[in-house]
């Protein structure tokens, strides 16, 4: 029904034009009928037969385009860009930057209509090019700008993508830490090459922007133990945790390399001892507990998580108890335990790991750039009974 009523959009503003003709010209014809064009029939006949698609087409090409059309041709635009028919809405649009009678301003928001059918339909270089004439024009400026970052981060084109918002963030600001990701991206790039000159370089930059960047903090403690700079890595691990504590998880397994690697596993343990009083997640307390299992057997590790798994309850810590205990029990109780296990084993088999604040999106892989909502590090840990 509401399709059918968006449909209809165009006869109307058709119906309208041929009124107000049809009342200009009654003084001229006593047959009001031999004044109203053909098409308008031909248009009528295919919504009656259920034609619809052609209907619009030919309503479309009857819309003069003047003065007092020109917002009726923009509105229909957009509304097939927002229900895809993204070839109509170009054309809609194409149409009326065609026409030399357009004011200044007409022809601005057509261009920037037109730029957005260019991007929802994938064509980004028609995009951009129109998007740099309204920059050069000085129109539209914010949104074009805005829009250009979109498609240089589709194309993982990092360096134009700083020239963009580094622009944006003179005029608007609010891009910085916009800017911090984009090194980072450039980062991981000259880190894959094994230049780590270039490595570092990048991520000073993304540190000036954002001094609480967990991705470069991440990123530099890798580049640094890569190096055999052990005690530097130490640093920037640990630094994430100031930054932002959600995502300590991912600083667990590689600190623990860290500190096999120095010989220092004391102090790492009392590092996660204090982070687990700061800021209790069932992530440090099975790091905790695999090293007092290390130290005193099954039993001890199996008292320990019971201690204090009430502080972060978790499905996974859970998994982890029935685990200790699966080889510390009868026969009778192992199979009950082992069903136990395979039945919290199958929930969390499908649970995502992370999840962004922002739109929802969820899944096992950490992304920095969300692929829905297309923001950047809105994606955490998720916390809580099925997470961390």
């Amino acid at each position: 029904m509401l399709s059918l009523l968006l449909l209809l959009l165009p006869v109307a503003a058709v119906s309208g034009w041929i009124a107000g003709y049809y009342q200009q010209k009654k003084s001229t014809s006593e047959r009001g009928l031999d004044l109203i064009p053909h098409d308008y029939f031909v248009g009528l006949n295919y919504l009656i037969n259920e034609q619809p698609d052609k209907a619009v087409d030919i309503f479309i090409k009857m819309l003069e385009v003047n003065s007092d059309t020109v917002e009726t041709h923009l509105a229909l635009g957009s509304l097939f860009r927002k229900r895809g028919e993204v070839d109509r809405a170009i054309r809609v649009h194409q149409n009326l930057i065609a026409r030399p009678q357009l004011e200044k301003k007409q022809r601005v928001q057509a261009l920037s209509e037109l730029a957005q059918d260019y991007l929802r339909a994938g064509v980004l270089d028609r995009a951009e090019r129109i998007l740099l004439e309204l920059i050069e024009m000085n129109e539209e400026v914010n949104s074009s700008y805005s829009h250009l970052l979109h498609i240089y981060q589709l194309q993982k084109d990092w360096q134009q993508a700083i020239t963009v918002a580094s622009k944006l963030e003179e005029k608007f600001s609010g891009a910085t830490t916009q800017l911090a990701y984009y090194y980072c991206e450039l980062a991981e790039q000259a880190r894959a090459q094994n230049n780590i000159t270039e490595t570092e370089a990048y991520l000073k930059k993304a540190f000036a922007y954002d001094k609480k960047c967990v991705r470069a903090s991440l990123l530099a403690g890798k580049t640094a133990f890569e190096t055999g700079d052990i005690k530097r890595a130490i640093r920037y691990y640990k630094q994430v945790c100031e930054q932002d504590s959600d995502y300590i998880s991912e600083t667990i397994s590689p600190l623990a390399d860290c500190y096999l690697r120095l010989d220092q596993e004391k102090e790492f343990i009392d590092y996660l001892e204090n982070c687990f009083a700061a800021t209790p997640r069932i992530s440090l307390v099975l790091a905790l507990a695999d090293n007092v299992q290390k130290q005193n057997g099954d039993f001890a590790a199996i008292e320990f998580i019971a201690k204090h798994i009430h502080r972060c309850l978790s499905m996974r810590g859970l998994e982890r108890l029935i685990t200790l205990y699966l080889n510390n029990v009868d026969a009778e109780t192992q199979s009950k335990l082992f069903l136990l296990q395979q039945f919290i084993g199958k929930l969390l088999e499908h649970k995502p790991l992370y999840r962004c604040l922002h739109c929802g999106f969820s899944g096992k892989q950490l992304y920095w750039f969300c692929p829905s909502c297309k923001r950047w590090g809105s994606i955490k840990p998720i916390h809580g009974l099925e997470g961390d």
